[in-house]
């Protein structure tokens, strides 16, 4: 006997039914991992241990791949899987060493094993689905929550769901990633890297999959213009999905401000409905462009969470786009996924390391605007300025800081009036220090190129 009843889950949904289970094919999937090591690569691929609906099979998997990661020549049999569960004092719980030699015995070929994990996986898929169902329906009935954010976590839940038991396409070894890498050499550029709006900036930075890249600047000081232009760029230039997860403005004054820098419609009197008929026709000629626009996400939900940036992106996803960029405005608005204890200091630093491994798990840049403390106004930033958390820093893949060179008196005026500076103060994959000056045309709400003589 063992601490675990060998029964299929109960079934949590009130439908009169098991949780689907297949228990048969969880043992001839740990048999076949005892019996030959030549299939645990396949089956770690294609299962983890919560794939299992008996405790006792993820146990005794999880005591398989320990064994089989620690060492170059694994010796995986019952006596020295049995010997590893004593040592963690779960030999006993899974129902002895006899329930290890059952399980050998259970495996009718081990031909067949990678068509038993594939049963044990959709079996897995399918009870995800109905848990996640099951918890969006008690949180519906118990009438505490907001729809919207039972809706929210229940997309991502499913997505989970959907994503979270498949195959893995994993390219390792240096033989897997040789031929994309020649492509790469080819092509003189990442085929997967986005580049920017503006021209001078895209010669020193690119903004690569899974990285976080930070852009600063003081209040009013265009860092929300950089992130509309700039997904405004990839989804009308480069036609593939954008998300803007904005906590800074509402819909309707980001749809002003994109309006504004593609029709070229004076920001103002969009934003006070206030248009001329010289506007209107500008108007009509984005008219096309701005229907068709199904793929450029405009979030401006209310607190802001890293579980709903998560959310909208796996829904994105089933929607048949996945998202190619995300831009979060901004940083320090965003919410604590906890009421904990912490300061705000360590609750921006959760959410700039949640960002970044966010920017990881959907292989994605993701552009986080992040504000400057107060002693930054009136001289060039610096990386330590980030108001409420240093870990931005050491977060980022790429910062870069806005900075307006303004008069002494705080105007846009003198030499360099209406110049805009990006200032590269980091850069993983370039050069650090350069800046680039770009226009700065807040009537149309966008940043644009510095024309040189």
């Amino acid at each position: 006997m063992n601490d675990y009843d060998e029964l299929p889950p109960d079934d949590a949904a009130g439908f009169g039914k098991m949780l689907p289970c297949d228990i048969s094919a969880e043992q001839s999937v740990l048999g076949s991992m005892l019996l030959s090591t030549k299939v645990i690569n396949l089956m770690i691929a294609t299962v983890k241990p919560e794939s299992f609906s008996q405790p006792q099979h993820a146990v005794i998997f999880s005591a398989i791949t320990s064994l089989y990661g620690r060492s170059t020549n694994p010796k995986i049999d019952p006596i020295t899987v049995a010997d590893e569960l004593a040592s963690t004092g779960d030999l006993a719980k899974i129902g002895g060493s006899s329930y290890l030699h059952s399980l050998v015995q259970s495996v009718p070929t081990i031909a067949h094993a990678e068509r038993h994990a594939e049963i044990v996986r959709k079996k897995a898929g399918l009870r995800a689905v109905i848990e996640a169902t099951t918890r969006a329906t008690a949180r519906a009935y118990a009438e505490k929550d907001d729809p919207d954010a039972i809706l929210d976590d229940a997309m991502a839940d499913l997505q989970g769901a959907a994503g979270g038991t498949g195959h893995t396409d994993t390219k390792l070894s240096v033989s897997d990633r040789w031929s994309d890498f020649l492509d790469e050499l080819e092509a003189g550029k990442d085929p997967l890297a986005i580049d920017t709006p503006w021209r001078d900036l895209n010669d020193v930075v690119e903004l690569k999959p899974g990285q976080l890249v930070t852009v600063g600047a003081a209040t009013g000081g265009g860092k929300s213009l950089f992130g509309m232009n700039l997904a405004s760029h990839v989804a009308f230039k480069r036609k593939r999905p954008a998300l803007v997860a904005s906590m800074e403005m509402g819909g309707s004054e980001l749809m002003a401000r994109l309006v504004a820098a593609e029709a070229g419609v004076d920001l103002d009197r969009l934003v006070r409905r206030k248009l001329n008929d010289h506007d209107w026709a500008k108007v009509i000629k984005v008219n096309e462009l701005m229907g068709a626009a199904e793929d450029f996400i405009l979030d401006d939900s209310s607190n802001l969470t890293l579980s709903k940036i998560r959310a909208r992106l796996r829904w994105m996803a089933s929607q048949g786009r996945p998202a190619a960029i995300v831009i979060a405005d901004y940083l320090q608005l965003m919410s604590p996924e906890d009421g904990g204890n912490k300061n705000r200091a360590q609750e921006v630093a959760d959410i700039s390391r949640g960002l970044k491994v966010m920017a990881m798990e959907f292989e994605i840049p993701i552009v986080a605007l992040a504000q400057f403390n107060r002693g930054a106004v009136g001289r060039a930033p610096l990386v330590t300025d980030f108001k409420d958390s240093s870990s931005i820093e050491q977060d980022s893949n790429v910062i870069m800081l806005l900075h307006r060179p303004l008069a002494e008196d705080g105007t846009d005026t003198g030499p360099r009036a209406g110049e805009i500076d990006v200032i590269v103060a980091k850069n993983r994959n370039g050069a650090n220090g350069r800046i680039i000056p770009l226009i700065f045309q807040g009537h149309f709400a966008r940043l644009s190129n510095y024309q040189h003589g």
